[in-house]
Formats: C-alpha cells, structure tokens, sequence
C-alpha cells in the first residue's frame, strides 16, 4: 500500500505540493474588508484607482479640468495643454531566479535552493492575493520567460516553473546579469520585481543596475543563505566535492584564523555589503537562512507602492 503524498519536500528537491501548500500562509497574511453591507472581499481592487494614471497630454480645450494642465508642456510649446488620464490597471509582479550552483546547497533543514523556491512561492501567492499579474523567468539565452497572467492559472505556472529551476542546477545557466536584462524588457512602470537570489552572484553586479530597476519599479531582493556560511565552526571542516575525476576530500582548517578570515569574506561579506549598500539605491534587502519560515520575509514585501 502506497502512502498518499505529503504536501511538503525533502529539502533537497522542491515539489509542486509543497509549493501549492503555501497559498495559505502567503494569502491568511492579510484580512479582507468589509464592504458597506457587511460583504468580505479581498483588497485591494486589481484596479487600483480611476483616471490616476497618466496617458498622455493633447492641446487644452474648453471644458478641461484646469487642475489637469500640463505646464511644463504648455511652457515648452507656447500653447496650453492639459494631461489625459486613464484607469490603472493590474500590477504586475515579476520573480526573477538565480539559478547558480552555489545556491543547490545546505547543511540545514533545506537547501537554499529548495527555500529559493518557496519563497518565490510565497510571492506568487501573495501577488495573487493582491490582485496582480504574475510572470517569472531565469538567466537563460533559450527558455522563454513564464509569461504574466492572473489568479491561480499564473501562480501555478510560476510554480511550476520554480520546480524545474530549483529542482537541480540548470545546465544552460547564462547567470544573473542576463536575467535581470531580459526583466528590464519585461517589466512597465510601477511593477513589482522580486529577485531570488546567492549573495555570491550579488557581488558580481555593478550597484548602478540596482538603481536604474529601483528609479521605476518596487525591487525586492532576497538573498538565500545558510547557517554555515554565516558561522562557520572553529575546526576543521571536511568537504567532499566534485571534479572531472570524481568525488575528492577536502578539509578546511577554519580553527586557523586567516582561513576563517577567508571563509567570512567569501560567504558572509556579500550578504553584509548588500544589506548594507542597495537600500539607499531604493531596494529592499532581506537575507532568508535555509532554516527561517519560507514566509518570515513576507511583510517586507506586502502593499502596494506608493
């Protein structure tokens, strides 16, 4: 007799039921709002306000609404015009996955991987909640971004996509910087881009990147880390890792202070010098550890931008 599967994964693979298992703590963060007649509903509106956004600027004509002038418009030709608003429509929110080797790792509950996952999880429930479009993609030059859609329909297809990322390394992998290209050619003003992400592949981007993706849309940044990056112990460290001749047994002696030196450099500085530097290049920074709740992030990310 075989036993029904279990809405979770091994920490080593991230599975579609333990991703589906999320909408509920994801969606429960936030109560509905009661109307004028009592009746519960979700909020916010996926439109979200009439006539906010603008359109465009045509010459003013009488009956226009004077407070609607364009006046740099009407200073630059000589001739009044007045701005043209339309409905603001669906948000939309983008993930973006780092798919490094480096992130297909963990000495604690999960591998960062399997975390990275389920965060993205978390957010697909959390846009779906809220009323937005969903859409996902990856660094590669030959897989097509997940395109945007709403509801349910577009977090199940970001999560499936999530599965198959996350599920072992990629091996087209064209890194970071190219995902974040192609995100520029997906996202529009006022969009919500959450980047999943190593601290190592962090490092290798310019800062500037960050403030041009931040000057229009809300960034998110989560970077997925593990205890023993973090807190190395002071002895020594086997490892065994992988080589064109197979498996080999590497001990890092991290009682020694310089070696210890080097491991904090390459593992915990990345995290310190993003947490400490894109905030004032308008990102939101977290770090997310293999063992924290999935969704311990998540109020940093709800809510609409101002």
């Amino acid at each position: 007799m075989s036993a029904a599967p279990a809405a979770d994964d091994d920490g080593v693979t991230p599975t579609l039921a333990a991703l589906v298992a999320l909408r509920a703590s994801a969606q429960g963060r936030r109560s509905a709002r009661k109307g004028r007649h009592g009746a519960a509903g979700p909020a916010p509106s996926p439109l979200r306000g009439r006539g906010r956004e603008y359109a465009e600027s045509r010459e003013y004509a009488v009956g226009d609404d004077a407070r609607h002038v364009d006046w740099r418009l009407t200073a630059r030709s000589g001739r009044p015009h007045t701005k043209l608003f339309q409905a603001e429509r669906e948000r939309l929110t983008l993930i973006v996955a780092d798919t490094a080797p480096s992130l297909y790792f963990g000495t604690r509950v999960r591998f960062k991987s399997v975390q990275a996952a389920r965060a993205g999880a978390v957010a697909a429930w959390s846009g779906v909640r809220d009323g937005d479009r969903l859409a996902a993609l990856r660094g590669s030059l030959y897989e097509t971004p997940v395109p945007p859609a709403s509801g349910a329909r577009g977090a199940l297809r970001v999560l499936d996509a999530l599965v198959r990322w996350y599920g072992s390394p990629p091996p087209d992998d064209a890194g970071l910087a190219v995902a974040l290209d192609q995100a520029q050619r997906l996202l529009r003003p006022g969009s919500r881009l959450l980047v999943l992400a190593d601290p190592a592949s962090i490092a290798t981007l310019p800062p500037v990147r960050w403030t041009a993706l931040a000057a229009h849309h809300d960034v998110h940044l989560l970077l997925l880390t593990d205890p023993l990056e973090a807190d190395p112990p002071r002895a020594a460290l086997p490892f065994q890792v992988g080589g064109p001749s197979g498996p080999k047994r590497v001990t890092l002696e991290l009682g020694d202070a310089g070696q210890r030196q080097r491991w904090l450099q390459r593992f915990a500085a990345p995290v310190a010098d993003a947490l400490a530097a894109l905030p004032a290049r308008g990102v939101h920074v977290q770090a997310l550890s293999t063992i924290s709740p999935s969704d311990s992030w998540l109020s940093g990310f709800d809510g609409r931008r101002r």
